[in-house]
């Protein structure tokens, strides 16, 4: 019996009774659960961040896209505001060039009125001296009571002219 007493024997013995306990309580399997677990732990996490991921993407797509429409609006919105601009200056054009024919117009108006008021007034000063004219002609006739047919045929040509 001497191979009992040898220490690797017992090293041996104790490593099977070792793995024999293992083996009866269900360690490899309750390993292999744990295990297992943390793996669907680590795919759950990694799904989620590939699920992120394609999120991030799908939002830097949308994002791009919009910022393409945006730039697309932008320029639509300033050609538009050039040509109100435009059609602005051509109609303030156009009010402005007819109101300078208006007041061309009015200010011809009033040129042509104070032409004839003028006319009128030097008319009106011709009468009044050719009566003026005629009262001293007449006056100086009836002191002395003579008549001078030169003098009464002016004063009735100058009467016809100026009426």
């Amino acid at each position: 019996m001497a191979i009992l007493q040898e220490a690797e024997l017992w090293v041996g013995v104790g490593l099977l009774l070792f793995f024999a306990l293992l083996v009866w309580f269900k360690v490899p399997n309750a390993a292999a659960k744990a295990l297992d677990a943390r793996g669907q732990k680590i795919q759950a996490a990694l799904d989620e961040a590939q699920r992120l991921r394609d999120e991030a993407r799908a939002l830097l797509e949308d994002i791009k896209r919009r910022h393409v429409l945006s730039e697309a609006q932008a320029a639509q919105m300033i050609q538009e505001a050039e040509m109100e601009a435009k059609r602005l200056e051509v109609e303030a054009r156009t009010k402005l060039e007819e109101q300078i024919a208006r007041r061309t117009a009015l200010a011809d108006r009033r040129i042509a009125m104070a032409e004839a008021q003028a006319a009128q007034d030097v008319k009106a000063a011709a009468v009044d001296l050719a009566a003026e004219l005629a009262r001293v002609v007449l006056a100086d006739r009836l002191q002395g009571a003579k008549s001078d047919p030169l003098i009464d045929g002016a004063v009735k040509s100058l009467a016809r002219r100026l009426q």
